[in-house]
């Protein structure tokens, strides 16, 4: 027991000048992580902004009594984890396909020019995404109408905007468009760490491209799609408040509405500071439940890969 407190406190002396390092950015996690968690008693009190914190009345549950008997909650639920779940499996499937296939192209120039062109729409904001994606699919002047017209694929154009029925797919496709390359640097990056020598011994067996990467390029980027994975799991409440703020109008809201512009228009905008803060508390501990599941999980079923 003693030698091992002596190899505890000889391993920290031999490691302070990191440790030192370290403490500014507990410090800092402190500040805008956890500090700020003490705002969760709003969600307990009707609070009053005239009264301030202390003379607000506790009310106990109330305001998730409230959450949970709105059925405008239960809708933005829904359409939350629709958005999300659509969002998270059109994004893995497009980044590994696009990382499979630049991986496969040898000519380093188109390869590198291609894969510019990927990132581009990452960098832009999504206030100007909105209205790239508007003038795109507007029933006026929009490209994708006058294709569709053209081709006599529709009779007449369609505001896919303005119809709720299309709303559910839109969001992902055009999270697509504008997170693909982006997405796919890191598959790109985890399949330089593939031995060379696998493809070489793969093709002197006579396997063909599709089975080197159905053998060798999927094997080896497993490991960091579970990671991934994991990650974007817990964060499958989270639809994308500003993609879907700029895109919804009051005629697609049934299907557009996820919790974040819910929270917005049914708890801060009408003033109800505690009702906003028990939907953001559900949120929070719903997303915290998923991520340990989702590690829990892969921990099982996979070769020890896990978050934490």
């Amino acid at each position: 027991m003693q030698s091992s407190k002596k190899g505890f406190f000889t391993t920290i002396y031999n490691q302070r000048q990191l440790i030192v390092l370290t403490f500014p950015f507990l410090i800092m996690v402190l500040i805008f992580n956890y500090f700020p968690l003490w705002g969760w008693l709003l969600a307990f009190k009707d609070y009053k902004p005239y009264l301030g914190f202390q003379n607000s009345e506790w009310v106990g549950f109330k305001n998730f009594a409230d959450l949970f008997s709105d059925v405008y909650f239960f809708q933005a639920l829904r359409n939350t984890l629709v958005i999300s779940c659509l969002k998270l499996i059109f994004n893995f499937l497009s980044s590994i396909t696009f990382a499979i296939l630049l991986n496969e192209i040898k000519n380093m120039l188109f390869k590198r020019t291609v894969q510019t062109i990927s990132y581009l729409p990452h960098f832009v904001s999504w206030v100007v995404a909105a209205n790239i994606i508007y003038t795109v699919l507007s029933p006026d002047y929009g490209i994708i109408n006058e294709l569709l017209v053209k081709f006599h694929i529709l009779k007449e154009p369609i505001n896919f905007l303005g119809e709720p029925q299309y709303f559910w797919f839109i969001a992902p496709i055009t999270e697509v468009w504008k997170e693909m390359g982006w997405n796919a640097i890191i598959y790109l990056a985890a399949m330089t760490n593939i031995d060379p020598q696998l493809y070489e011994a793969a093709s002197i067996d006579g396997a063909g491209r599709l089975k080197r990467i159905w053998y060798i390029t999927l094997p080896g980027i497993l490991p960091t799609v579970k990671i991934l994975l994991i990650m974007n799991v817990g964060w499958i409440l989270n639809a994308g408040f500003e993609q879907m703020y700029l895109l919804q109008r009051p005629s697609t809201l049934d299907y557009s509405d996820i919790l974040e512009t819910y929270i917005l228009r049914y708890g801060i905008g009408s003033g109800r500071w505690s009702y906003a803060t028990a939907a953001g508390i559900f949120n929070s501990v719903v997303s915290l439940i998923l991520v340990t599941t989702a590690n829990r999980i892969a921990s099982k079923i996979g070769e020890g890969e896990r978050v934490f």
